[in-house]
């Protein structure tokens, strides 16, 4: 019931000086700012979590970022590529499902190895969807760059 009367008969309207829309209603989501909110988030995704999971995958979330983990010896590269495919194939399908969805201009791919391995890893795209993803060299996690050699370099760079 608390739920409920939490979650329901809420309204809307944009306010800009003094000037106000119709209040409308609010048929989904959560009041923005509330502290429960991150904690309905959480319990509303707990499942693609677990999607990602039976795919042998290992996945990260943070707020409303998901990332999406695979390891591989360099000889299997392909193999894991054609995996991680399919596990997006159907994260894509469970967001859509749960009105949710996958923002394909915010989705990278990061190919990471030593730097006596660099040679090793992949320079073609991984499919995402209908969209083709070129490997990044260095990717933006939370405030860090993580360069595919793990060096830290792309990080100091953009720091200094």
């Amino acid at each position: 019931m608390w739920f409920a009367s939490y979650l329901t008969g809420r309204t809307k309207y944009v306010r800009s000086s003094a000037n106000s829309s119709t209040p409308s209603a609010v048929s989904y989501g959560v009041p923005q700012g509330s502290v429960l909110g991150p904690i309905l988030f959480l319990l509303y995704t707990a499942d693609l979590l677990q999607l990602i999971r039976r795919h042998h995958r290992h996945p990260h979330a943070y707020a409303d970022d998901t990332q999406i983990y695979g390891f591989c010896d360099p000889s299997d590269t392909k193999a894991l590529r054609e995996r991680l495919s399919v596990c997006t194939d159907d994260v894509s399908v469970w967001m859509m499902a749960n009105r949710l969805q996958l923002n394909l201009a915010k989705t990278e791919v990061l190919w990471c190895s030593s730097a006596r391995r660099q040679f090793q890893i992949p320079i073609g795209p991984v499919r995402v969807g209908n969209t083709s993803v070129l490997p990044a060299s260095a990717v933006r996690d939370i405030g860090v760059y993580i360069d595919a050699d793990v060096t830290m370099r792309a990080h100091i760079t953009a720091t200094v």
